[in-house]
């Protein structure tokens, strides 16, 4: 874990003092957009953009979803990080083919020198211009639903349907602040209130959540949205990880029926489970992150079975 300040690389954990105990989120620097028509810089083409992802990480865990569902693996490349980060942050199990960098700062560095923050996956990458387009996966996961229809991704499937946009919006941002980086919130803390506060939100939104799901398929209606993989990335981990690593145990994700079984059918959609790696999140975790677990023991359970028959329809 660490940071790059001024282009250098720093050892070192989350700034907790000075927030009194709790962890905050720090925004994702490049937001550039790729368009269809070159409006932006950043045109739609196959093999331009390349993919830097982890497979434990969640945020990252999304873009691997849409690149496989969109059917876009054969126009944008992709490179998976080792699933430790330890003093030099992300690093690469051999030379990414791209740059030929072995350490993820480097490719930040590699579009701007004096780049100051956390060195985040995933990283959406342009080789023409060689700089990064994007680290921000809500951003990304947009622009693969959409921009690369015209240079290999399906048309047929659209997670971000305009009649539904508004309400896909409004449950992303309550998802976001108490699901998605809710678990951090409460792994991250580092006094008894924050942590606290953190994992009762938690688990009043996943009721709230789990009363919504027993009336409705999914989100936002009969169809499957963005909202739902956005939730999704974050469920997969949670028995494995959260649960126990994070101290987010007043429930287990298998104690909710109706999330339990959403969970499950979302695992079985046709490629996705190829995207999930719950033995790549349990080493990234427990080992990666000494401030929480010092002695890097990674933990043998709990089995966990999302190949069972989910009851949620045909």
């Amino acid at each position: 874990m660490g940071q790059l300040v001024d282009g250098v690389w720093r050892d070192e954990w989350y700034d907790t003092m000075s927030s009194g105990g709790s962890f905050i989120r720090t925004d994702a620097q490049f937001r550039n957009w790729v368009s269809a028509d070159d409006g932006t810089g950043f045109k739609a083409e196959r093999g331009r953009y390349h993919l830097y992802v982890s497979l434990a990480c969640p945020w990252a865990s999304r873009t691997v979803i849409f690149r496989k569902l969109k059917s876009l693996e054969d126009t944008i490349g992709m490179t998976v990080v080792s699933p430790l980060m330890l003093e030099r942050g992300w690093v690469f199990d051999a030379p990414d083919p791209v740059l030929g960098r072995t350490e993820l700062s480097q490719v930040y560095t590699q579009a701007r020198p004096d780049y100051s923050g956390r060195v985040t996956v995933p990283v959406l990458w342009d080789r023409q211009t060689e700089t990064i387009v994007s680290n921000e996966s809500s951003d990304i996961i947009r622009m693969f639903n959409s921009t690369f229809d015209g240079v290999g991704g399906d048309r047929a499937l659209d997670f971000y349907p305009t009649a539904l946009r508004a309400e896909i919006d409004a449950i992303n941002a309550v998802i976001y602040n108490t699901v998605n980086n809710g678990v951090y919130k409460a792994g991250f803390a580092t006094q008894q209130e924050p942590y606290e506060a953190a994992v009762r939100t938690l688990f009043a939104s996943l009721d709230q959540l789990e009363q919504r799901l027993r009336t409705s398929r999914y989100l936002c209606g009969e169809r499957i949205t963005e909202a739902d993989w956005r939730l999704f990335t974050t469920l997969v981990r949670f028995d494995a990880v959260y649960y126990s690593h994070f101290k987010c145990n007043m429930q287990h994700l298998w104690d909710y029926s109706a999330l339990w079984g959403y969970a499950r059918e979302l695992y079985q959609v046709p490629g996705v489970a190829a995207t999930v790696d719950i033995d790549q999140c349990k080493q990234h975790y427990y080992r990666s992150q000494r401030t929480i677990n010092p002695s890097q023991v990674v933990p043998i359970g709990p089995t966990i079975d999302f190949t069972q028959p989910h009851g949620r329809g045909d």
